[in-house]
């Protein structure tokens, strides 16, 4: 396992190059108590089969916070804390960058998807109970089926990912729409993409983001 980095990575991206059940990004978050989060990324993909796109992991609780591209129900799945809600009509184009925001409050228990700037509807997830542990373990590229372990080649992220945060508050739409437009906004204060600290394992690159020249 690479060393911990603290990075500055306004306009990079992490690569994930390969089919793999072991590269990934890890970040570790100490000493939490959630009772509300919103995880916001870009990703760019051509994957046609399932696959994870965020993994945050407790020692209870596997998918603690997780969202999951289910290819054979074309839906986008956001768990929370072991309970999954779905989400269909995403217009989850291959080889295009796709912005996805996440929220959920457990006063509420309702979640909600932004894709590509528009919000789904909210539906009841999981009440009454925060995300907490003084370990949680956040993993880009594999799907953890075991708090740090137990990943599976074919639910492995291939591609690329960038601007990834995470806040333990929800968002408002401006705010939203501030991150998707690539404006001005508050950088998450659980996990921020322009102070994150991270180890590397395997084959993971770290690049200048991929823009298409007008």
């Amino acid at each position: 396992m690479d060393k911990k980095i603290l990075t500055y990575l306004s306009g990079k991206m992490f690569t994930f190059p390969q089919e793999t059940n072991r590269a990934h990004v890890r970040m570790n978050i100490s000493n939490r108590d959630l009772a509300a989060a919103t995880v916001c990324h870009r990703s760019f993909t051509d994957l046609k089969r399932d696959h994870v796109l965020f993994s945050l992991a407790t020692p209870s609780k596997t998918n603690a916070f997780l969202l999951f591209w289910d290819e054979t129900n074309k839906e986008m799945e956001p768990h929370i804390l072991d309970r999954k809600s779905e989400y269909r009509g995403q217009d989850y184009k291959p080889n295009m960058w796709h912005s996805v925001c996440t929220t959920w409050d457990s006063t509420t228990g309702l979640v909600q998807l932004w894709f590509d700037g528009q919000p789904s509807i909210r539906k009841f997830i999981s009440s009454g109970t925060n995300i907490r542990s003084s370990n949680m373990i956040t993993i880009l590229g594999q799907e953890q089926d075991a708090h740090g372990a137990g990943f599976d080649l074919k639910q492995s992220f291939v591609g690329m990912m960038s601007d990834v945060h995470m806040w333990d508050y929800i968002l408002s739409p401006c705010e939203i729409h501030n991150y998707m437009d690539d404006l001005q906004f508050t950088p998450g204060n659980v996990l921020n993409w322009r102070a994150l600290e991270f180890q590397i394992v395997d084959r993971v690159l770290i690049e200048d983001k991929l823009h298409i020249c007008n």
